[in-house]
Parts: C-alpha cells; sequence; structure tokens
C-alpha cells in the first residue's frame, strides 16, 4: 500500500520508508563523474513523504501570487525559480498550513527516492532505451516542459525524477562531499556557493539523467530548466497520525 497526503494546495506526496541504499555512481557500469564517487551507504532511521510529482504553476501560484515559468501550463513543472525563491515559497507555504515540516530534499534523500531501492543506472535498470517512458529529456520533449506525472513512475510511486526539470535540492554543492559524507542523513556541507541541482530535464543527454548525476547552480540562477520538489518531515508528536484538519491521506495501491 502507498501511503499518499495530499494538502490544501493538491499537491501529493508519498510517504517513504525509513531504509538505507547505496549512494553515488558506478565508474565501469556507467561512467560516473568524479563528483558521484565514492559509492557510500547512507541510512534514513525515519520515513518522510516526498512531492509525487514537481510543484506545478497552479500550485506555485496558489502561494506566490504570481508564474514565472517560461513554459507555460497550469500542470507543468514551475521553471524558472532560483534557490532563494524556493525558499520564499516554502516559507509562506509552512505558514499557510501551520507547520514547519515542508522543506526541500537534501541530495541523499532525492537519491534514495529517484532510485526507489534500484542500484542501477536509472530507476528501471541500465538500459537508455528505456529512459522516454520515464522521463522528457533531448530525445522525445521537442524542447519544452510537459505536464507533470505523465510518463511512468518509478517503484516507489515517483514521477519525471530523470527529466522534466532539474530540481533544486537543499545542500550547498562540494565536489569532494562523498569522501567526508556520514553515513546517517547526510545533510551536505555547512557553506559553500552554490546549491545542488539533481535529476534531469527536457534539454538532458540520457547521460545526464541518471540517478546518480550531480548538478550545481548559484542559488540566485534562475532557469527553464530547473524547478524542484518537496518533502514533509513528519509530525514529531502526531508521528503518522493527521497533524491538522487540512491533511487527506488517500491509500492506493502501488
Amino acid at each position: 500500500m502507498t501511503d499518499i497526503m495530499t494538502n490544501s494546495i493538491g499537491m501529493a506526496l508519498i510517504l517513504l520508508p525509513a531504509g538505507a541504499f547505496t549512494m553515488g555512481g558506478d565508474w565501469d557500469a556507467e561512467q560516473a563523474d568524479e563528483n558521484e564517487l565514492p559509492k557510500h551507504e547512507v541510512l534514513f532511521d525515519k520515513p518522510f513523504y516526498i512531492g509525487r510529482v514537481t510543484v506545478t504553476q497552479s500550485q506555485w501560484q496558489a502561494i506566490m501570487g504570481d508564474n514565472p515559468s517560461e513554459f507555460s501550463g497550469e500542470d507543468h513543472p514551475v521553471d524558472s525559480v532560483s534557490h532563494e525563491d524556493v525558499r520564499e515559497f516554502i516559507k509562506r507555504l509552512n505558514a499557510k498550513e501551520g507547520t514547519g515540516t515542508y522543506r526541500l530534499p537534501t541530495e541523499a534523500e532525492w537519491e534514495y527516492a529517484a532510485r526507489a531501492e534500484s542500484t542501477s543506472t536509472y530507476c528501471f535498470g541500465p538500459e537508455t532505451g528505456r529512459l522516454a517512458k520515464y522521463a522528457w529529456f533531448k530525445n522525445n520533449s521537442a524542447g519544452s516542459t510537459h505536464p507533470v506525472g505523465q510518463l511512468d513512475p518509478n517503484d516507489w510511486g515517483l514521477h519525471d525524477m530523470h527529466g522534466n526539470v532539474h530540481e533544486w535540492c537543499a545542500d550547498w554543492y562540494v565536489r569532494d562531499y562523498y569522501a567526508a559524507s556520514p553515513s546517517r542523513h547526510p545533510a551536505g556541507p555547512r557553506k559553500g556557493v552554490a546549491r545542488v541541482l539533481r535529476g534531469g530535464d527536457w534539454g538532458s543527454e540520457a547521460w545526464y539523467c541518471r540517478c546518480a548525476i550531480r548538478s550545481l547552480s548559484s542559488p540566485q540562477r534562475r532557469s527553464p530548466r530547473v524547478g524542484f520538489r518537496l518533502v514533509r518531515g513528519l509530525d514529531e508528536h502526531a508521528g503518522r497520525k493527521k497533524s491538522s484538519g487540512f491533511l487527506n491521506k488517500v491509500f492506493a495501491t502501488r
């Protein structure tokens, strides 16, 4: 059973289980970049919610009152938002719902979610020829974003992890961070000049859509190739119970 929470602006978030995974790319199998090495074990001892899809333009407009996207469409991912813009969106969403638990995923959480227990290049295996079933990228996007959730999800029910838009993560980017990363809930370096981006986008070659790929950008930069999805932590006091009246949990099979 998949546990889905739908919030006040129609954002569906899927509860991911606590667990462990191997983070990073494979040098031999996928020609991993040095910034994806070394491969290392990461443990999450608490479950967390993550967006089933990236934040859409209609959801952004419901909170921010505008739409900065280059590619127009209510159900398209919001694009052309900076890391700083996203932080303001999160601040307002938390205030609207009387919580403090919405945030960007760490890049470790993002890769854990993208893999959905896969240890291969992509969530579905190593075959580049199957990527178009899961991702809008250079070969099938026609040079623009597409409505979210149209292509196949991974095994945890998450869509568009390999394409459509790059996704902001909470972490500062340091190229060799993996060599010093803690094994439990890594949150990234304490400071930096660029933030982490994950996943591929509508203009990416297949290699740049891999689960392990790491990118970076200035926190102030706005790009039509960049959007985001959110994490919502579990309420510390309520556990898995509803933390307020607006939350609507829907149970559906995967």
